[in-house]
């Protein structure tokens, strides 16, 4: 274990960038590297610099099934929007469709699989900016863009990610003037019979318009939405996704091509690329505040090692990146002296729970004796404080935006798209450090609170679901960790019942692993491997959890120890970049490079804290 620890702080000393961030991708599966592909032909820009690796990641990505998949074990031989949007993406750069070929494979995948009549609302809605697919699946009134925040549905009730993504599609929906270009293949070549279909149900449907006065307005409207919430490299949001739809809404709305907004927004797009041994990839946002808050607080749980200049570094980077300005993100009734922290290295706009107190939790000890640390560390708290919903738990981004008629609204994945209710694993860390590193204890309402929270939202079996991370493992851990902080005895129902669960569930190797299909399911399933980010979570879990180290605790450490030992010395398996964040149930899941360094490293420091005799050994 010393070794393995040893290994990962020599990694952290050599990544650290001289800003004292650490730039790990956030990687996703083949959608943004798709959509830049099509863009960029859309556009007519032939830059064979990006379209090449990205087109490269994409083949390599293919399965043995000629589809693409967002997990390995995703069941159905392949995911059927994400092959749409590869295999039209490796289409459109000129591969052709001849037997054999990687995109005739594909091509038979789309139309056994019920071709583009099956495809999500995201594909679609690309497919549609760019004359691919009639728009007759959103047929929304704009005039209901226009009600006011009291109307019992509006705009707002939708969390701020949602309206950075549906704002610039419905632009581009009710301006019916899709991007078309030569360098875009027709789709009805390829995939005849699906998109005949598709536009045969097109005429027994017009798109509902509303009228030219209350249209222009709504557009406006919207318009300047999108302008007011575009970040300083160019990006909606900073989020890729929501950038490429922004694109095409301004054009649509008669932005020409090189107008300085959409060459902006492009080449804050060509700034999420991160080279791979694969090509590239597009990453939908970037995660640099995120893990360089991971990393310096994981570094300062390690005992003996002097890591004082690392730390130092990353507060420096972190202490920059606190928001300061208020938006419609805010919560209504958030101090004037709060500021959260942002997932992204550009994200000036989208504070959330997870990001403030992962930075609070890296600033604490700094915190202490530094005043200007102090300051921001209390502002960041204030911000968390603010957040708490009305029933005790935390949400991501926004206060009390989990209205039970817009997570029924017939979009794919409403309630995970367009809501943010409390959950276990936010409530549970943010529990976690207001207990351990703010002082807050059960005699705090704000803790009462939450600890109702999640003991009333327990599963049966003894874990709980994890929203952002795969999944009962990831909610469990934080639950527990958040409960035991908050004071609740290692002998309490519910901490035995979570703590057997974790028992349970251990692998023959030591380890534990978890398959994405937990998330949409909403059940515990067993991947059948185990993996390091998990395994992490559930001994750091059992650490927390033991007055003693026991069989299933040292088990668990020995097979982060091999296998942390053993990378970069031999090939890696799936199971290495096998996804365990956490984004949309059933569409979109993350690979973060950074987590097989943090949460084996935040384990083994808080298993050398507990349990080292006093001489270190």
């Amino acid at each position: 274990m010393r070794q393995a620890v040893d290994a990962l702080v020599r990694q952290l000393e050599n990544n650290q960038a001289t800003d004292g961030s650490w730039r790990y991708c956030c990687e996703s599966g083949p959608m943004t590297d798709a959509y830049m592909i099509l863009l960029l032909r859309a556009l007519g820009l032939d830059d064979k610099d990006v379209i090449q690796p990205l087109s490269s990641r994409i083949l390599s990505l293919q399965n043995d099934h000629g589809a693409w998949s967002l997990f390995h074990d995703e069941p159905g031989w392949g995911n059927l929007s994400a092959t749409v949007e590869s295999y039209y993406a490796l289409l459109s750069t000129g591969h052709g469709t001849t037997d054999n070929n990687p995109l005739e494979r594909a091509r038979y995948f789309i139309r056994h699989h019920g071709g583009l009549a099956q495809i999500g609302t995201s594909t679609r809605a690309m497919l549609a900016c760019i004359g691919q697919l009639p728009w007759k699946h959103y047929q929304v009134p704009l005039i209901w863009t226009l009600l006011p925040k009291w109307f019992p549905v509006n705009f707002f009730d939708f969390v701020g990610y949602a309206r950075g993504h549906i704002a610039p599609v419905l632009i581009a929906a009710h301006c019916e003037t899709p991007v078309t270009s030569p360098d875009l293949p027709d789709l009805s070549t390829s995939l005849l019979e699906s998109t005949q279909k598709e536009n045969q149900t097109h005429k027994q449907a017009p798109l509902r318009r509303s009228p030219l006065s209350i249209k222009t307005w709504s557009l406006r409207r919207l318009e300047h939405f999108l302008l007011q919430h575009i970040e300083h490299d160019g990006t909606l949001m900073s989020y890729a996704s929501a950038t490429f739809f922004m694109i095409y809404a301004l054009l649509g709305l008669g932005y020409p091509k090189n107008h300085p907004t959409i060459v902006r927004a492009i080449e804050g797009l060509k700034s999420f690329i991160y080279p791979l041994s694969n090509g590239a990839h597009l990453q939908n946002m970037t995660s640099t505040v995120w893990d360089t808050a991971l990393m310096s607080y994981a570094v300062q749980t390690i005992p003996h090692i002097d890591t004082t200049t690392m730390v130092r570094k990353a507060q420096t980077y972190l202490l920059v990146r606190q928001h300061h300005g208020t938006r419609d993100l805010q919560p209504p009734d958030a101090r004037n002296d709060s500021g959260g922290w942002g997932f992204s290295d550009v994200n000036t706009l989208i504070p959330d729970v997870d990001d403030t107190t992962a930075a609070l939790r890296a600033l604490t000890h700094s915190a202490k004796t530094s005043s200007s640390v102090q300051c921001a560390w209390k502002r960041g708290l204030n911000w968390v404080l603010s957040m708490q919903n009305s029933d005790g738990g935390w949400p991501a981004f926004e206060r009390n935006k989990n209205k039970r008629i817009v997570s029924n609204l017939a979009i794919d994945g409403a309630k995970a798209t367009l809501t943010d209710p409390s959950c276990p694993d936010l409530t549970g860390r943010t529990l976690e450090f207001l207990c351990n590193d703010a002082g807050y204890t059960q005699k705090d309402k704000v803790v009462q609170r939450a600890v109702h929270w999640l003991l009333k939202h327990q599963e049966v079996d003894g874990s709980w679901y994890g929203r952002w991370g795969i999944c009962f493992i990831y909610g469990t851990w934080a639950a527990l960790t958040g409960l035991l902080a908050a004071g609740l005895d290692a002998s309490h129902p519910s901490i035995r019942r979570a703590v057997a669960w974790l028992h349970d569930i251990q692998n023959a190797d030591g380890g534990w692993g978890e398959t994405c299909l937990s998330d949409t399911r909403h059940a515990y399933v067993p991947l059948g491997r185990s993996t390091l980010s998990q395994t992490a979570w559930a001994t750091d879990a059992l650490i927390i959890a033991s007055s003693h180290t026991m069989p299933a605790i040292e088990h668990g450490i020995r097979f982060l120890s091999t296998k942390v030992l053993a990378m970069g010395k031999a090939p890696s398996d799936w199971t290495t970049s096998y996804p365990t964040g956490g984004g949309l149930p059933g569409g979109f899941y993350i690979h973060f490079h950074s987590y097989n360094t943090i949460w084996p490293l935040l384990t083994f420091g808080h298993y050398l804290q507990k349990f080292q005799t006093p001489n270190g050994s």
